[in-house]
C-alpha cells in the first residue's frame, strides 16, 4: 500500500538524464508527482509552479521529479516549450504507475477508461512515504507540498 508511514515502491524511470531510480534519492526527501499528460493545460501548469519553488525544495534538500507515460523525447519537449526545470520520468509501461496505485478509472462526459489519477507523494529521507496527496486540484498543491517537505525537516 502507499499509504503514509509505508516504504515507497522502487521504481526506475528513462528520463533525459538518462535512468532515474528511487535508490539514486536515497538520503533527501523526494516529491513524486503522477500527472496525466504532457502540454496539457493542468498539468503544465503543475509543473511550471513546482519549477517555480525548485529552489526552496533544494533549501529543503527535497528533489521534485513528474511521471507521465509520456516518452523521453515528449517530455524533452515539454521542458523546453516551457522552461521547465523539474525532472521528468517516462514511465511508458505504467510500472511505477500501477505501483503507487494511481492507475484508475476515470469518467469524461460519461464514459469509462483507465488514466493515471493526478497525486503527489512525499517521500523522506528513510524511503518511507510521509504524505499523500490524490486527486490533486492544481491551484497552491505546490505550495502545499513544499510547506509538507520543510516541516518534514
Amino acid at each position: 500500500m502507499t499509504k503514509p508511514g509505508s516504504k515507497a515502491p522502487a521504481f526506475t524511470l528513462d528520463s533525459e538524464d538518462g535512468p532515474l531510480s528511487l535508490k539514486d534519492f536515497a538520503g533527501k526527501k523526494l516529491v513524486l508527482y503522477f500527472y496525466p499528460k504532457d502540454d496539457t493545460t493542468g498539468c503544465t501548469r503543475e509543473a511550471i509552479d513546482f519549477t517555480g519553488l525548485l529552489p526552496a525544495f533544494a533549501k529543503a534538500d527535497t528533489a521534485v521529479l513528474g511521471v507521465s507515460k509520456d516518452t523521453v523525447a515528449k517530455h524533452g519537449k515539454f521542458r523546453a516549450k516551457h522552461d521547465l526545470g523539474v525532472k521528468l520520468g517516462s514511465d511508458p509501461d505504467a510500472k511505477a504507475i500501477e505501483a503507487y496505485g494511481v492507475w484508475v478509472e476515470k469518467t469524461l462526459y460519461g464514459r469509462k477508461y483507465m488514466g493515471i489519477e493526478r497525486a503527489t507523494f512525499l517521500i523522506g529521507r528513510d524511503g518511507k512515504i510521509a504524505e499523500v496527496w490524490h486527486n490533486v486540484k492544481v491551484p497552491g498543491h505546490a505550495e502545499a507540498v513544499l510547506k509538507a517537505a520543510q516541516a518534514l525537516g
